[in-house]
């Protein structure tokens, strides 16, 4: 049954876009140039996560933070400063985030179309800002929304100043994405709805367990089954 007329909340990176999977990529192709003597991908990938779990807290998140966090797991697991050539070589590494193109998760551009017809819609995403703002400009969704946001990080009380300004109440808002930690669990800590759209690429530090209880969170396969319920 399709509810009416909705304030339509939705993440970017792994929602709209592939993003994630770019990461992968460039991280599998690290792992493979440490070679590291003794450790196996499993465990220099843990690692990793270590390295990345408190850059992100300190640090923010985007392209500029993951390099960070690539030299300095390498300097971890070998003892020492990178040298210059070394240095290059990870930035080397990472040029398909650098210089990738945006890759719309398929259905989406049509179902935002149809959406924003008998929505409210507005885009919310975190990082970077200029990082983001270059993927929403090549994405060409932008003039889908009402508004875009950008922001250091998501959480409970920027759902509730987001709803609020616009006029909003929370109970008439869905925020919709593919994060647990980042999209599902703050929107209904602020007592909003929410849209689970699973991505398999979705990164290790995002993932978060959901009640399986809750009515309030709607679980869909793809992006476009959205038009079924909206």
């Amino acid at each position: 049954m399709r509810h009416t007329e909705q304030v339509l909340v939705f993440d970017a990176d792994d929602t709209l876009w592939e993003n994630n999977v770019v990461f992968e990529r460039v991280i599998d192709d690290y792992l493979d140039w440490l070679a590291h003597p003794t450790l196996g991908k499993t465990e220099l990938r843990a690692v990793l996560d270590h390295v990345e779990r408190a850059n992100s807290a300190v640090h923010g998140y985007g392209t500029r933070i993951f390099l960070r966090s690539l030299r300095e797991c390498f300097e971890k697991l070998r003892e020492r400063p990178a040298t210059e050539p070394e240095r290059r070589e990870i930035l080397a590494l990472a040029d398909a985030l650098i210089n990738h193109r945006v890759e719309l998760i398929p259905g989406v551009a049509e179902t935002l179309d149809e959406l924003r017809g008998r929505h409210h819609l507005l885009l919310l995403t975190k990082g970077d800002t200029e990082e983001q703002q270059r993927k929403i400009d090549a994405s060409g969704l932008a003039g889908h929304f009402e508004s875009v946001h950008i922001v250091p990080e998501k959480h409970a009380g920027i759902y509730l100043r987001l709803v609020g300004q616009h006029g909003w109440t929370p109970t008439d808002a869905w925020m919709i994405g593919n994060s647990p930690a980042s999209d599902i669990q703050p929107a209904r800590q602020a007592g909003m709805n929410a849209v689970f759209i699973p991505n398999d690429n979705t990164w290790t530090l995002e993932g978060c367990e959901l009640d399986p209880a809750d009515n309030r969170v709607l679980r869909l396969d793809r992006f476009p089954d959205l038009l079924r319920h909206f």
